[in-house]
């Protein structure tokens, strides 16, 4: 069960989920896994459940109505985002399972920086002091996972405050750029991705 990893730089928003949906609709039992490293330029995306009161005031910041669970959140340059396209059937594993994987991935990650993190069963991501710092969002379709993870390196965080993070009102966010770690978003994407490819138990292909 291979799994090839490729760092897709910046990417719009809408292309880039068409793009995860036409790869999971077309793969096939022996399809290999992938991971896909991406920044998108600034957007907020909704989730399928999403209540739009949690978009708290009128901006021109895109809003996009994605397929992932979850309510809305904000993604920028400066943020991580990586996608997991996962046969989790194949693989034997539950959702519950994958979002673990992730947040630890998240956390080890952190951990290297001397950042300490945790996770929180009721509300899904990674939390620094309270604080969010990662959020986890995902789709199943024929036994896969896409969409995946953000995590906030060093970008502009205000819109967090344009919306009700994740769905918690009064949530604050927060990035390593104000913990005092200071690195660029690709270096920050190798400890993550090598976290979840270590808990797959893969030899990655890099692409």
């Amino acid at each position: 069960m291979k799994i090839s990893i490729y760092n897709k730089s910046h990417q719009d928003y809408l292309s880039c989920w068409q793009k995860m949906q036409d790869f999971t609709l077309a793969r096939g039992e022996h399809s290999a896994d992938e991971i896909w490293i991406v920044e998108h330029a600034p957007v907020f995306t909704q989730g399928l459940n999403g209540k739009p009161e949690h978009l708290l005031q009128a901006v021109d910041i895109p809003l996009v109505n994605t397929d992932r669970g979850g309510q809305i959140t904000y993604h920028a340059p400066g943020q991580l985002v990586v996608y997991t396209l996962i046969d989790i059937k194949r693989r034997g594993l539950g959702v519950r399972q994958l979002v673990s994987i992730i947040e630890q991935a998240m956390m080890t990650a952190l951990a290297q920086y001397g950042l300490h993190a945790i996770a929180k069963a009721e509300a899904p991501g990674v939390y620094i002091q309270g604080k969010k710092i990662g959020s986890v969002g995902l789709r199943i379709k024929k036994g896969c996972s896409y969409h995946g993870l953000s995590l906030n390196n060093n970008m502009d965080l205000s819109p967090f405050s344009f919306i009700n993070p994740c769905g918690y009102q009064g949530l604050q966010v927060t990035q390593l750029a104000e913990l005092g770690v200071n690195i660029n978003t690709s270096e920050l994407a190798l400890p993550v991705v090598n976290s979840i490819v270590d808990a797959l138990g893969e030899i990655p292909a890099i692409n």
